[in-house]
């Protein structure tokens, strides 16, 4: 019962970019087919973890999202693995835990964003997308509580192993297309002001989230 409470109410706790469709789905033990179609939803929307991969194409090209690969499956599952076992309870018992989150989500996707402005755009490598930037990044993306409260099973259903197996699977592919997407932006583009200008837009992107968890808090 109090997983399911969780559940219901955690989409307006903590994410501003899950699709309000998901809502209906959470106290029901949803389909293959429809755990697939939502984890692929969420992990395709935009996000700081999404952006990082993004630059790190744009800068270094596919091989540099590769590397940072195993740093955001990390982040992913430090979150979601323990959230599996007693994030339900632990939220229900200290509902200021997600409102902590996300003031330290905010301070840390506003340091992302001020870093990024101030990124210079002559490197020819990765370099500033760093596999500790994108693992804290991704620890404390909002997304990993929806994942580990809402869709995945908990680890007694013989279902876990697999839908996680599945997600993991998914991350790979995810980080390869925002890579790649990252990459097809500097075609053509020798004299890196066109990076310069996505990594500005990615900075006041960054920093729209950054506000938008903050004024979430406030709103509380």
């Amino acid at each position: 019962m109090v997983r399911k409470v969780t559940q219901v109410n955690v989409l307006r706790l903590v994410s501003p970019w899950a699709p309000a469709e998901l809502s209906r789905e959470t106290s029901l033990s949803i389909t293959y087919f429809a755990y697939l179609s939502a984890v692929l939803a969420l992990l395709l929307a935009p996000c700081p973890t999404n952006t990082l991969m993004g630059i790190a194409g744009a800068r270094g090209g596919l091989g540099a999202s590769v590397t940072l690969l195993p740093a955001e499956l990390a982040g992913y599952l430090t979150t979601i693995l323990p959230l599996t076992w007693l994030g339900a309870e632990l939220l229900a018992r200290f509902p200021s835990a997600s409102v902590t989150l996300k003031v330290v989500a905010a301070v840390w996707v506003m340091f992302l964003a001020v870093r990024l402005w101030r990124m210079p755009s002559d490197a020819q490598t990765g370099s500033g997308v760093t596999a500790g930037r994108v693992y804290v990044t991704t620890l404390l993306n909002p997304k990993a509580l929806i994942f580990g409260l809402v869709l995945l099973p908990a680890p007694a259903d013989s279902q876990f192993i697999p839908r996680l197996a599945a997600f993991c699977i998914m991350v790979a592919a995810v980080a390869m297309l925002w890579g790649g997407f990252g990459r097809l932006t500097q075609a053509g583009d020798s004299s890196g002001r066109r990076l310069l200008l996505i990594q500005h837009a990615a900075s006041v992107w960054l920093a729209i989230v950054s506000v938008t968890l903050m004024t979430d808090v406030l709103r509380a």
